[in-house]
Order: structure tokens, then C-alpha cells, then sequence
């Protein structure tokens, strides 16, 4: 059902591709929008390696959760910084692309629960990760992508 990679010399193993999800904290969420067009944005994640899945949030309505419901069917892409080897002029770039299907979660225990795994990604203060949560939960809603398929490569953009 899913391509295999081309390149597959470039191919990142199992463990490099979780490390990527599991520390950038950004990446860009694919859906089939409206008219037939496809819709990307940039979001941030957490990565649930135990449930294979990616979790994101935001509000409980607009485009992304409209294409969700007509087509649960999405990419997500990760990308860490670029970097390159001395002598060398060339960057190198590592990503990975999972694909799966997305599932509302509307429940307000797991919003919380998900909502705090994706705080401590990031160097918030308790108190106001707590305060957010308190004021965003009721207008919050979070996407679960069910993780079907997963590749990543190390490009050499020479």
C-alpha cells in the first residue's frame, strides 16, 4: 500500500527516525483540504512511542479538523536542523514522514493528559502550563495520528 523509499541508501533506521520525533518539537501536518487541495501547516507534537502514535492539538474547529472528519487520512513531516560535515560545503538533513489516520480525541481527561506530555517539550513554567490548560481545555481538541507507515532518509543536498 505504501511506496517504499527509492533511495533506500539514505534510509534512516527505526531507532533515528524515533529520536526525531521524539525531540524536535515541530513538524508539518498534511490533510486532503478543501476542494481537493491539499493543506499543510506547521504544528507542534508529541510522539507516543508505546501507542505509536503522534498527538496534536488545537481548537475544536477550522480546516484542519473540517478535512479531518471528511478524510481521516494525513502525513506528518519531521525535519531536525541541518548540518554539515567539515570539509565539506554541503548540508546534510535528516526527516521522516509517517502517514497514518487521524482520530479526534474530544475527551476532556485524555486533552489533559496529552496537553501536559506536550508542555514538557518545552521550558514552561508548571504554574502556567497549568493555567493554560485550566483556561484551554473547554475550546481544545487534540488529533491522534495512528501511525500506519513511517520512513526517513538522511539527505546530502550536494
Amino acid at each position: 500500500m505504501f511506496r517504499t523509499m527509492r533511495r533506500s541508501v539514505q534510509a534512516l533506521s527505526r531507532e533515528e527516525m524515533i529520536d526525531l520525533l521524539k525531540t524536535e518539537t515541530r513538524g508539518v501536518m498534511s490533510v486532503q483540504g478543501d476542494d481537493g487541495y491539499p493543506y499543510g501547516f506547521p504544528i507542534n507534537h508529541y510522539y507516543d512511542e508505546e501507542a505509536n502514535k503522534i498527538y496534536i492539538h488545537g481548537a475544536t474547529f477550522g480546516h484542519r479538523v473540517d478535512a479531518v472528519r471528511r478524510d481521516p487520512k494525513v502525513s506528518y513531516c519531521v525535519f531536525g536542523q541541518d548540518y554539515q560535515k567539515e570539509g565539506d560545503w554541503a548540508k546534510y538533513v535528516k526527516s521522516v514522514i509517517v502517514f497514518g489516520k487521524a482520530e479526534l480525541i474530544e475527551d476532556k481527561d485524555e486533552i489533559v493528559r496529552i496537553s501536559r506530555l506536550l508542555c514538557d517539550k518545552f521550558p514552561c513554567p508548571p504554574e502556567y502550563v497549568e493555567h493554560e490548560i485550566e483556561k484551554d481545555t473547554p475550546r481544545t481538541l487534540v488529533i491522534a495520528i495512528d501511525i500506519e507507515d513511517i520512513n526517513g532518509k538522511l539527505v546530502h543536498e550536494a
